[in-house]
Parts: structure tokens; C-alpha cells; sequence
């Protein structure tokens, strides 16, 4: 009750539809301790400061756009000037003004337009390369404290037999038959058991704190759904993945905003050498205050001025130079982006050539494990039934535990395997943007 409680406190800034999602997913964390790897992805996104950061500033990008649109709507601005003259008028006698401005004709305003959209466009580009980075970390996170689980697993039965033979050796040692060294290696296996098992068990203890830092969730408890991991891809799905470091979010987010400095530069240049015409308009109700009717014989109190004004700026010397430097910020940017591209191009490139080595060495692990339950079964086949050879020498119950050890540590090579491998794929789905499609392939 009081975990749910803490939960609940930390989704009070989320939409009703949010906290009724949250609450959905706390049923089966409350009850089993268990979260699948989508809804642990759902959760971090809803709760990652640099998530609600990056909306931010996609709701400041559209902004901006909607501002430079607006720049050929009317505005309308009303004032009030009460006060009193003596001698000669300083001014107009207003009393009431009401002023309005727009643009009518730009040639830069049409850029500017383009280079807001840009904005946007990398504006929401960046987001979804925050959200597939949180993602990343959630998946990170989740996979380790998976594999973490199922090695102790498998731990805790390598350990029974691990103490069997100490107990083993320890009565043939007694009776003679084995030296005191048998019975070291014995217990010498068994304590790097229980060595490899604390570190497990630390790390997914690590995990379970890093995972309800990004969720939001209890630690306490925290296990993953298995199944909920997607299937790694085949050697085959690898060499003929289409994906490349330009589909990154991030890499496409740096192109956008250099097409929008593009576009704004050229906005700039524009600026010399077009003419630009700006509409006002002007209410105002005069007032009869001491002396303005002396000096102002057709005085009236409703005054109205409409006009356009044209301007033409055959010379600015500071508006060229704010060209060259959007030009100069622009060029920059596409550099920027250029260089993004090639170190993710890079880094995609070895991570292919990883994950073929990690296939190969992935099937070689398999293959030593199927090879270690076979020998397990004919070993118990043996010490059940015996050989079935003449004179064969028996099997004894040190060789029976031992291979049962063998056997778990080649499982348990497999999990290695299997997490070094998934590992290596997050980093590639990760550069090629298509993590998400990764995540969510495990609700189909």
C-alpha cells in the first residue's frame, strides 16, 4: 500500500490518461513485482525529464513558426492619453488611440517560414531521438537484469551441485580413496559459484535501482517478463538489414535544422536590395483640452489614418553583414551534420561486423551446451544402467556431479551469449533508429 502510494505521488503531473495508463500498469507490479519491457519503455518516456524537455521544445518550434505566419495578420493595440496643455499643443490631443500593423509584402518572410517549419521538423526529429534513447536505456537495463535472473537461476543449481561434490570428495578424502587436493577443487568450485552469484546478484540489484530511476517504479522486487524481450535477429535479417546511420532520428534532426539555418540565411540575404511594404492603420478621438481649439480651428474627434508604407534598402551595410554570418551559421550547422553522419556510418558499420562474429560465436556456445547435456545424459545413463562394455571402468558419483557443473556452466555460457549478442543489437537498432519498432515488435 504505501509503495503504491509513493507511485502514485510521482505521476500527479501526468494527463488523466497517463496516470489511468500508470495505474493499469501498477496492477501487475504491485501484485507480481513484474513489468514487460513495452509498458517499462511506456513508463520511462511519461517520467524522463529530457523527454518532457524535447516536447518543450517541439511546442516552442511550433511557436515560432506560428509567429512568423502571424506576421501578416493585423495586430490592434488600443490606448488611453488623458491629461491637460496649457500654451501651445506639444503634441495631438488624443484621448483615445487605436493602432494596427501588418506585414504585407516580404521577400524574406516566405524563408523565414520555411526555415520555422524546418525547425519543427527537427524539433520532432530530436524528440523521437530522446525518446529511442531513453528506450535504449530502459532496454538496456532490462535485458541485463534478465539475463542477470536467469543466470542466478541456473547459479543456484550449479551451487547444489557444486556442494554435493564437496561432500563427495570430502567422504572419499576421509576414506582414503581421493587426496585433500580433490576436495579443494572441490570447494574451490563451489566458492566461485557462490563469487559469480554474489556479483549477480549485485548488478541486478544496480539494475532493478537504474530501472525505477527511469520508470518510476518501486525497486524493490522489480523482475522482468521474459518473453516480453523480443527474438535477437538471424544472421540472415543482419546482412540484409536496409537500415542506415541516415534513418537515425538524431543525424536526420541535424540535416533539419541546417536546412532551416539554409533557408533563414537566405531570408537574410533577402533582406538587400527587395523592397518591403508594411500596412498601419490609426484611430484616434481628440479631445477639446484648454488651447487646441485656439491653435486648431477645424478641430474634429474622430480622426482616422490608413495607409501602406514601402520601404527600399538599396544599401545596408549591417543587414549584409547578418547575411554572411547566417550564412556562415548555416554552412556550420551542415557541417555538424556531416560529421554526425560519417561516425554514426562508422560506428554502424563495426557494429554489423560485431553482431556476425557475436552470431558465430553465439552458435558455438549452443552447441557446447547441447554437446554438455549430452554427456550429462549418457553419464547418468551409465551410473543407472551401466556402460554396457565388458571390463569398462564404472562411473563414479564425482564424475556424475561434475558433469552436472559442466553442464550448468554451459548454459550458462549460452546466457552470456545471448545477452552480449542482444546487447550489441540495441547499439545498432539504436543507430539506425528503428529501436522502437524493436520494443514494440514484442506486443505482436
Amino acid at each position: 500500500m504505501l509503495e503504491s502510494k509513493r507511485i502514485l505521488h510521482r505521476t500527479r503531473n501526468l494527463n488523466l490518461k497517463e496516470v489511468a495508463a500508470v495505474l493499469f500498469l501498477l496492477m501487475p507490479v504491485a501484485a507480481g513485482a513484474q513489468i514487460s519491457l513495452s509498458s517499462a519503455v511506456d513508463l520511462a518516456e511519461k517520467n524522463s525529464p529530457s523527454v518532457r524537455g524535447a516536447a518543450a521544445n517541439v511546442q516552442r518550434a511550433t511557436a515560432a513558426w506560428q509567429e512568423t505566419k502571424d506576421a501578416y495578420i493585423p495586430n490592434f493595440v488600443v490606448g488611453l492619453s488623458p491629461g491637460y496643455a496649457y500654451g501651445f499643443p506639444l503634441g495631438y490631443p488624443s484621448f483615445f488611440n487605436a493602432n494596427a500593423q501588418s506585414l504585407v509584402l516580404s521577400w524574406s518572410q516566405r524563408d523565414y517560414i520555411r526555415a520555422a517549419r524546418q525547425g519543427i521538423n527537427s524539433a520532432n526529429l530530436n524528440l523521437k531521438d530522446v525518446q529511442q534513447q531513453v528506450a535504449f536505456d530502459v532496454a538496456l537495463a532490462y535485458v541485463e537484469l534478465d539475463h542477470d535472473l536467469k543466470e542466478i537461476a541456473a547459479l543456484e543449481e550449479e551451487k547444489g551441485y557444486a556442494e554435493s561434490l564437496v561432500q563427495i570428495e570430502h567422504d572419499r578424502v576421509q576414506a582414503g580413496v581421493d587426496p585433500h587436493i580433490a576436495e579443494l577443487q572441490a570447494e574451490l568450485a563451489a566458492a566461485q559459484v557462490d563469487e559469480k552469484r554474489t556479483h549477480l546478484e549485485n548488478d541486478a540489484d544496480v539494475m532493478r535501482e537504474r530501472l525505477a530511476q527511469l520508470t518510476g517504479l518501486p525497486s524493490v522486487g522489480l523482475t522482468t517478463v521474459c518473453s516480453s524481450i523480443p527474438a535477437p535477429p538471424s544472421a540472415n535479417s543482419i546482412e540484409s538489414g536496409g537500415q542506415t546511420a541516415q534513418d537515425n532520428p538524431g543525424v536526420s534532426a541535424a540535416y533539419a535544422n541546417a536546412k532551416s539555418k539554409w533557408y533563414a540565411a537566405l531570408g537574410d540575404a533577402k533582406q538587400n536590395y527587395r523592397p518591403m511594404a508594411v500596412f498601419g492603420g490609426q484611430y484616434s478621438l481628440f479631445e477639446k483640452t484648454p488651447g487646441y481649439t485656439e491653435y486648431f480651428p477645424h478641430f474634429q474627434y474622430n480622426n482616422v489614418e490608413l495607409g501602406v508604407q514601402l520601404t527600399f534598402p538599396f544599401f545596408d551595410a549591417t543587414r549584409r553583414a547578418k547575411a554572411r554570418e547566417s550564412t556562415a551559421d548555416a554552412a556550420h550547422a551542415q557541417a555538424d551534420a556531416d560529421a554526425a553522419l560519417n561516425i554514426l556510418s562508422e560506428q554502424t558499420l563495426t557494429l554489423r561486423g560485431s553482431l556476425r562474429e557475436l552470431v558465430a560465436q553465439h552458435r558455438v556456445a549452443q552447441v557446447n551446451g547441447e554437446l554438455a547435456q549430452e554427456q550429462l545424459k549418457t553419464i547418468e545413463t551409465e551410473l543407472t544402467s551401466g556402460s554396457g562394455i565388458p571390463n569398462a571402468p564404472s562411473i563414479s558419483p564425482t564424475q556424475a556431479q561434475r558433469a552436472h557443473i559442466e553442464e550448468r556452466e554451459r548454459y550458462e555460457d549460452v546466457i552470456d551469449a545471448d545477452f552480449s549478442f542482444i546487447k550489441a543489437e540495441l547499439n545498432l537498432l539504436r543507430a539506425t533508429g528503428q529501436l522502437d519498432a524493436w520494443v514494440r515488435s514484442s506486443l505482436k
